[in-house]
């Protein structure tokens, strides 16, 4: 074995991340008495849904007749006819109960006069199918990631959930085609540490850092999808990347749809509310992705703000100052930090910007990550589970609808928890993981921190951030995404002449960032090729060469998978049928806002 010092650990469940669909899942496995340990890069309180603003979906109907049906239906439609309908089934279903659970764990939502918790307009959330707008979105002021992060954490270390921070998982421990656990790198005393488990499971979150400009925060390195990569198994529907409308203009950061939810507008150049061209009943509060094309058109056609003309403005100045400094108080403050906006009197500069992750490591609505048998249909990974933004349920196919993501948290945190309980036994005897699997992840880890090569890994995270911005954005054409195929190669290439300067074990940055490119890397390729090998526009994924959807050649998942630097393609189907009987199929048609 290596001269590594490692540490062994044993544990009934183990999950990798401690944002809001780990610490959900780790909650549900301690109090059902299951021996848990959530790892995580960062502190938990400084995970990624902290940095979600505007709110929750679910159909408590709290400002107004609701029903979850008609929070399935603009799922699905939101999903432009790519998500599950079982899952999204099980996700509407179960929203509510989710949401009250929250709420006596502690979660301060804001509240109506009656007491009730408050509830906002959100794009593409509707009533009655379609016709009026539903107010569905719960919040807590704008920081409602924050407080839902914050409360799970204190519960999570209530149940005496067993936490090992600024740990970077490294690999999960396979054999004969079982999860056994997972190695991680302990930054705080240079350690290796083994953990087996009768479960993993993966909650790192998104890869938005494949991209130069995103809301995501630099620690969303896809991780997870990395390890699931190297392990040989799968990711589905990944050229399915999300831009939010309204990033700040030159750094990137999030304004949330709440924003427009209160009523909030953009504007071109000539002072028009063009989203009323584009989408006449929904106007500003149309779903993301065509709310993001229709700003990049209006730029594209001469029409964009600024010295430049290549942004938007978003105006709140119209709104009464009591609702600004009561309801959207982060923003307000972030537009005079990172734009020196006061947005009481002026508008906030916006730009598209990457923001989540459709795509992911393959699930059921229980959690349990996918593959193929050799028959080509679909295969439990024992031992593995996903959820959150690492993983593809699949509930937000093409396009995820705004205060989907913080209810995908928590719902199939809580789902994965449940099926978890009734997998693993506690205490049982723990399988033997051969030293084989370990020594295979320790190599690279020995090789990438003795890397003595002439390329910085900061200059091939460039090279791949700019590639990803530049073909593989907004809008696509054949012609840019095989430019792209190409040139993505030329970061993955340059690991061979990588440099890494510091040998260090104790909070090694310059490996840390190593290690997250090696991640990064790996789905951006396979990003790239799902794209170019998509040969229509559906949601996100919007070909200039195929401007239509086509549901007769590609009403079906992708499945990739990256071997030594090549990407392989295969599909699944998607789910045609629901759940229960409690609701039926939304067949594919027109999706007109």
């Amino acid at each position: 074995m290596s001269s590594y010092k490692i540490i062994d650990h044993e544990y009934d469940v183990v999950v990798v991340g401690a944002g809001g669909s780990g610490l959900r899942a780790a909650v549900g496995l301690a109090e059902a008495g299951l021996k848990t340990a959530c790892i995580s890069k960062v502190f938990p309180t400084r995970s990624h849904t902290a940095a979600a603003q505007g709110g929750i979906s679910a159909a408590l109907g709290n400002m107004g007749e609701d029903d979850w049906r008609w929070h399935m239906y603009d799922t699905v439609k939101g999903a432009d006819w790519l998500g599950d309908q079982d899952a999204i089934e099980y996700l509407c279903k179960e929203a509510p109960e989710a949401v009250i659970e929250l709420e006596k764990y502690g979660v301060p939502f804001s509240r109506t006069e009656e007491g009730k918790i408050y509830q906002r307009p959100f794009g593409g959330m509707t009533k009655n199918y379609g016709n009026g707008v539903a107010q569905r979105t719960c919040a807590a002021a704008d920081r409602t990631g924050h407080a839902i992060l914050h409360t799970l954490y204190g519960q999570a270390l209530k149940k005496k959930t067993e936490f090992f921070i600024e740990h970077f998982a490294l690999d999960l421990l396979m054999h004969n085609d079982k999860c056994q656990g997972v190695l991680t790198w302990s930054l705080q005393d240079g350690t290796i540490n083994r953990f087996r488990s009768k479960i993993t499971i993966l909650a790192t979150g998104g890869y938005g850092r494949a991209y130069f400009s995103a809301t995501s925060a630099h620690t969303c390195t896809g991780d997870g999808g990395g390890m699931v990569l190297r392990a040989g198994l799968p990711l589905q529907d990944m050229e399915f990347v999300q831009f939010h409308p309204t990033g700040i203009y030159g750094v990137g950061c999030l304004i949330t749809e709440g924003s427009r939810g209160e009523g909030g507008f953009l504007v071109n150049s000539e002072g028009e509310r063009f989203m009323e061209r584009y989408a006449p009943s929904a106007k500003d509060l149309a779903s993301r992705d065509v709310v993001s094309r229709s700003m990049t058109v209006e730029i594209n056609e001469g029409r964009g703000v600024g010295k430049n003309k290549d942004h938007i403005y978003l105006h709140l100045n119209h709104l009464d100052p009591k609702v600004l400094s009561e309801r959207l108080p982060g923003i307000s403050e972030s537009a005079k930090v990172f734009a020196g906006v006061d947005v009481t009197k002026e508008p906030i500069p916006v730009l598209p910007t990457v923001h989540y992750n459709m795509g992911g490591i393959s699930t059921n609505y229980h959690g349990q990550v996918l593959t193929k048998d050799v028959n080509g249909s679909d295969k439990i990974v024992d031992g593995l589970m996903a959820v959150g933004e690492a993983a593809c349920v699949s509930v937000h196919g093409a396009n995820r609808l705004g205060s989907n993501s913080l209810i995908d948290l928590v719902v199939f945190g809580k789902a994965a928890s449940k099926k978890a309980t009734e997998l693993v036994k506690p205490n049982s005897k723990h399988e033997i993981i051969p030293d084989s699997e370990t020594q295979k992840s320790l190599d690279r880890f020995d090789k990438l921190r003795n890397s003595n090569g002439s390329t910085s890994t900061a200059h091939l995270r460039s090279l791949m951030q700019k590639t990803m911005q530049n073909k593989c954005a907004v809008f696509r054409t054949n012609k840019t995404l095989q430019e792209g195929v190409n040139e993505i190669r030329k970061p993955w290439d340059g690991l061979s002449d990588l440099s890494v300067k510091d040998r260090s074990l104790i909070f090694n940055t310059d490996l840390v960032e190593t290690l997250e490119f090696d991640n990064l890397i790996r789905q951006s390729m396979v990003t790239m090729a799902s794209a170019e090998n998509r040969k229509e526009s559906r949601g996100a994924h919007s070909r200039e060469d195929f401007k239509e959807r086509d549901d007769n050649n590609w009403m079906k998942h992708t499945l990739a998978w990256h071997k030594s630097g090549s990407v392989d393609i295969d599909y699944r189907d998607v789910h045609k049928h629901t759940l229960s009987n409690d609701v039926q199929y939304f067949p594919p048609k027109a999706r007109v806002y």
